[in-house]
């Protein structure tokens, strides 16, 4: 099952009944906001790992991990890089958001659509997105930009006026 296209939405509660384990992926073409945020996507397919599960609450599981290849641009250079991004994760899915507040902190809420379904697609899409730094840049063995770089020059020292000098005017 290796080569298994997953699909975009599922019920986990009959497959959570099955302990029900896919490997398989998504298409890249078809995650649109994740290729929104890259400079464009170096691996065509997102690998995949989904399991279904019972734990011993009796609360629905939704676990597993995503990997891909992206091309990012170094913030430090400006040249393009490749970044893996690679996720776990481990969701719980609730009828709607009231619903929410009751399940134990390590699981991350999932809302389930107007079919009982979950979006799988989205899920691992939401997972990317979060996983993309924040300011991409190459590790600095392979950057082209000096470490060392600074703009502009600091004065030696700074005086700062001491806020309670205003008290002294009051004696």
């Amino acid at each position: 099952m290796k080569n298994l296209k997953l699909p975009i939405s599922i019920d986990p509660y009959k497959s959570a009944q099955r302990r029900l384990e896919c490997n398989g992926y998504f298409e890249m073409s078809g995650l649109e906001r994740l290729l929104a945020e890259v400079d464009k996507a170096e691996s065509e397919q997102i690998n995949v790992v989904v399991n279904f599960d019972v734990d011993e609450q009796g609360l629905i599981v939704i676990s597993g991990s995503a990997e891909t290849q992206v091309a990012l641009t170094c913030q430090r250079c400006n040249e393009p890089f490749q970044q893996e991004l690679k996720v776990k994760y481990c969701y719980s899915p609730v009828k709607d958001e009231d619903s929410a507040e009751q399940l134990p902190s390590h699981y991350d809420t999932v809302v389930l659509d107007e079919n009982g379904e979950v979006n799988l697609r989205e899920l691992v899409e939401d997972e990317l997105i979060i996983a993309i730094p924040l300011i991409p840049k190459h590790n600095l063995s392979e950057c082209s930009a000096k470490a060392d770089t600074s703009w502009g020059e600091l004065p030696d020292t700074l005086e700062k006026p001491n806020p309670f000098d205003v008290l002294k005017n009051l004696k």
